[in-house]
């Protein structure tokens, strides 16, 4: 699976709830507004919590697909910043 240069990759496989939201959410912090993120994860219970973490935080899920036990997401970092 190849990420564009300007889509960094974030590989929580092997981790459990809530630790890939947590890491995820902590590299959302460094990335500049409008910047996707992609995220793989094994757990499956990512799914519904990556929904609920862009739904509350106003990122975009804008992707999501699973592949033999593999979770990738793709979340938009929100354009208003003012709530950091």
């Amino acid at each position: 699976m190849s990420t564009p240069p300007s889509e960094p990759l974030l590989d929580v496989c092997g981790l459990n709830c809530p630790m890939p939201v947590l890491k995820a959410n902590r590299a959302l912090k460094t990335l500049p507004a409008g910047t996707r993120l992609r995220v793989l994860a094994t757990d499956p219970a990512s799914v519904a919590d990556f929904q609920a973490f862009c739904r509350e935080t106003g990122h975009a899920l804008v992707a999501f697909s699973e592949s033999s036990g593999k979770f990738s997401f793709v979340i938009r970092k929100r354009e208003d910043l003012s709530q950091d």
